[in-house]
């Protein structure tokens, strides 16, 4: 290769790969302005976060055996899910991989332990014994509030 096509094939992966653009660098992102009435909405505190309770869903000690009776009481347990979400009382919900019997969790939108306790004994599953629940206080992000009402415009399919 001559001497002059290396000096274009150099210029060209310079130009290419941002060898001169690194000279005037892209505009930095604009800080998120703080919205005090979605941080009151959300319950956020002045870190934007919030008390909730942590549940772990557990294999419990009645398992019921598949047919009708097992999808009613799944039906129901998807139900109570969709009514707490739809109270405000749960930000979160979803099954884990069964990995040492734990089967889901609920991330319910309160720092009060027993009220975590009367929320959830209203699910099925956990009345007929098929899953325990464990109880953790948690505090995270009042984001998480938003996360049902987002996910009810991204799904495609409605749970059953």
């Amino acid at each position: 290769m001559s001497r002059y096509r290396k000096r274009v094939a150099m210029a060209v992966v310079f130009v290419t790969f941002g060898g001169i653009a690194a000279a005037d660098p892209p505009p930095a992102p604009s800080a998120p302005v703080h919205d005090a009435a979605l941080a009151r909405a959300l319950g956020a505190d002045e870190l934007g976060m919030r008390h909730y309770v942590l549940v772990v869903l557990k294999t419990g000690p009645h398992t019921m055996p598949a047919g009708p009776e097992r999808d009613a009481m799944f039906k129901g347990h998807f139900a109570n899910i969709g009514r707490l979400a739809a109270e405000g009382k749960l930000a979160v919900a979803g099954p884990l991989d069964g990995v040492d019997g734990w089967r889901g969790l609920f991330i319910l939108a309160t720092a009060d332990l027993a009220e975590a306790r009367r929320l959830v004994e209203t699910d099925p599953v956990i009345a007929r014994g098929e899953m325990v629940a464990e109880y953790h206080a948690l505090y995270s992000s009042a984001a998480l509030m938003q996360v049902n009402e987002t996910h009810g415009r991204i799904a495609a399919k409605k749970q059953p």
